[in-house]
């Protein structure tokens, strides 16, 4: 019997109810056993294993969904700490797409078909970060905006010297 630390939290919000539970495991030395498969991946300086499980109730339908997200993990963290790296996690991606749909205009884009949808993606997240590490006071949405107009600053934003 394996032990577990845990770390479950309740969110009532937006019309539903979320309950999360994290579950840390630090006996991880069974994957590094000799009776493996060839070829079989090997995780070195691995310390923990865990998984995000959350459970949501949608209080106006009453439908409830489970989601499960497992993480290797080379720090030997427990469950608290893991419930704060997910959602620092979440922040970052969530500040990334609100850049991409507010400034970007990303959810106008109708990329659908063949290799749009794979190939410019990275393309954006590119131009986000050289946006953002842009000198100057001037907003994010500024900073695009002058870079699409003037070929100068499109030089130094591209270049990170002035022409």
């Amino acid at each position: 019997m394996s032990s577990f630390d845990r770390h479950d939290t309740t969110d009532p919000d937006h019309g539903r109810i979320e309950i999360r539970r994290r579950f840390v495991s630090h006996q991880v030395d069974w994957l590094a056993a000799d009776r493996r498969c060839p070829g079989e991946p090997r995780f070195p300086g691995l310390k923990a294993i865990a998984m995000v499980e959350a459970v949501v109730e949608n209080k106006r339908t009453g439908e409830t969904t489970i989601a499960r997200r497992c993480f290797l993990a080379s720090l030997a963290l427990d469950a608290r700490l893991l419930a704060k790296a997910v959602r620092a996690h979440w922040g970052i991606e969530n500040r990334l797409h609100w850049v991409l749909d507010v400034v970007f205009h990303d959810d106008l884009r109708r990329m659908r078909t063949e290799h749009g949808p794979k190939k410019w993606p990275p393309s954006r997240h590119m131009a986000v970060n050289l946006v953002k590490a842009a000198p100057g006071p001037n907003s994010i949405r500024l900073r695009r905006k002058a870079a699409g107009c003037d070929d100068n600053c499109r030089h130094q934003l591209l270049t990170g010297s002035p022409q």
